[in-house]
């Protein structure tokens, strides 16, 4: 099964949203999932080395990206939203996370069996 998880909210925002997305996606690979993950709109900071979380907040979330990255994940990265969103606008993405495109993120909607957003 293909599934694609789109993130859309700013990585540390007060939720435990992303974090909860993140593990998601490591569960679903454990269960045999093909796991994809786009990542626009205040996401993008994700997967920046630039996001750290902050002092209260005991969850390295890039990190946890990044560990799915190692395991085989696509990630692809909104490119109109790199320089118009998130705190770090314009910053570079980290290695395995690809600047992307909406035409590309319709292309895996479209092959997705499963789609989750968050």
């Amino acid at each position: 099964m293909k599934t694609l998880i789109i993130f859309n909210r700013e990585p540390y925002d007060s939720t435990d949203v992303t974090w909860n997305g993140l593990r998601l996606a490591d569960k679903l690979l454990d269960a045999g999932s093909e796991v994809r993950i786009f990542l626009m709109n205040d996401a993008v900071d994700l997967a920046r080395d630039v996001c750290r979380p902050p002092e209260n907040y005991d969850q390295d979330l890039s990190a946890m990206l990044k560990a799915l990255i190692t395991r085989g994940v696509s990630v692809k990265v909104c490119g109109t939203c790199m320089a118009r969103c998130g705190i770090y606008k314009n910053h570079p993405y980290f290695d395995g996370a690809e600047q992307s495109t909406m035409p590309a993120l319709v292309e895996w909607v479209t092959d997705s069996d499963k789609v989750i957003t968050f």
